[in-house]
Formats: C-alpha cells, sequence, structure tokens
C-alpha cells in the first residue's frame, strides 16, 4: 500500500491511498554443461538436473531445477548424442529451459570366465578346441564381442605332466577386456595301426 499525497497551490494536502502489485515476469537465465556418465557393472548409470546445471540464476531465486531425462543403459552408447533438458523454475513460476549432451560410457571390464577342457588327438596326433568350449558363462552387462584363446591346436608333444596353460581373452561390446586362464589337457586314445608282414627265418 502507498499513500499518494496532493498539495495544491494554497498549501492545502488530501491523501489517497493505493495498492502497487509487484511482478516478476522475467524468466531465470537457464546455464547447463554437458555430463559424462559412467555405467556400473549392471550396465546402469544416472546424472541429476544439479549436475547439468551450470549456474542458473534469477534475481529472485531458483525454485526448482529439473531434467527430462536422468537414467542411461548401454543402450544410450553410441554416436548420437543423448540431448537432456535442463528445466529451470524461479521462485515466481517463470521458467527458462536449455539443452545438454550426456555421454554415457562404459569402462567396466567383462567378467572372464574359464574351465578346464580335454582334448583328444585324432589318427593324424591333432586335436583343437576353441574360445567357445573353454568359455564358462563370461559376461558383461552391455554384452560380449569377441572370446579368442591363446593356443587352440595341439598335438602329441603337448601330452605330459606340465600343464597345457591357455587364456581366454573376453572383449565387451564397449572394448573393454578381461582374462582368465584354464588348462587343457591333452589325450591318445587312438589305438595304434598294426601292419605285419611275413617273413622267412
Amino acid at each position: 500500500t502507498v499513500t499518494l499525497t496532493v498539495t495544491g497551490n494554497n498549501g492545502n494536502i488530501s491523501t489517497i491511498d493505493a495498492t502497487v502489485t509487484v511482478e516478476d515476469k522475467v524468466a531465470p537465465i537457464a546455464v547447463a554443461q554437458n555430463v559424462v556418465v559412467q555405467l556400473d557393472a549392471s550396465g546402469n548409470g544416472a546424472t541429476t538436473a544439479a549436475l547439468v546445471n551450470n549456474g542458473s540464476n534469477d534475481a529472485c531465486g531458483i525454485a526448482s531445477l529439473a531434467l527430462s531425462k536422468t537414467d542411461f543403459t548401454c543402450a544410450n552408447i553410441g554416436t548420437n548424442p543423448n540431448t537432456v533438458t535442463l528445466t529451470v523454475t524461479d521462485n515466481n513460476g517463470n521458467i527458462s529451459t536449455i539443452d545438454a549432451t550426456v555421454t554415457v560410457e562404459d569402462n567396466v571390464n567383462p567378467i572372464a570366465a574359464a574351465q578346464n577342457v580335454v582334448v583328444q588327438l585324432d589318427a593324424s596326433g591333432n586335436g583343437s578346441t576353441t574360445a567357445a568350449l573353454v568359455d564358462n558363462g563370461s559376461n558383461d552387462a552391455c554384452g560380449i564381442a569377441s572370446l579368442a584363446l591363446s593356443k587352440t591346436a595341439f598335438t602329441c608333444k603337448d601330452i605330459g605332466a606340465d600343464p597345457n596353460t591357455v587364456t581366454l581373452t573376453v572383449t565387451d561390446n564397449n572394448g573393454n577386456v578381461s582374462t582368465a586362464t584354464a588348462t587343457v589337457t591333452v589325450e591318445d586314445n587312438v589305438a595304434p595301426i598294426a601292419l605285419t608282414q611275413d617273413i622267412t627265418v
């Protein structure tokens, strides 16, 4: 409430009250920054409006910050940008928005699991195994891209007391790598070929 005082040329005075309504129609200044989200071992990650906010402000104060998307998974990794919108609301209900980019990364190594295998040599003295046979449930939340084995082919010279240790290399879909070792036991269960000839004594 304000009072208007009117004074005439001869000093006569009158007053009257009036109401001044103060309004804030100025939108806040929204400022955002790009952020990086690291996925966890289960393939999930998150960010918040506070992390994306980069100093949004308003003369009368900020009431709230909201982000259009906060949760991310393996599906959000890639070349396409994850664009999110930061909504800034001031204390008087004025709203501004601004976009930011969320880069989603998977830096968690896969879980490599290997099992020992037995390789039976054939009649020519050769035998082999594969990474898939040595694998024992290797896994990654974002998926396995490849399995590789350090040695797959075996011969008679690999039979013996010394273990044939092989390394299984597991690479996930985002290039993270883990390894596990296993033992390949080489066996020769093929009977020899017996050839005879008649002789004269």
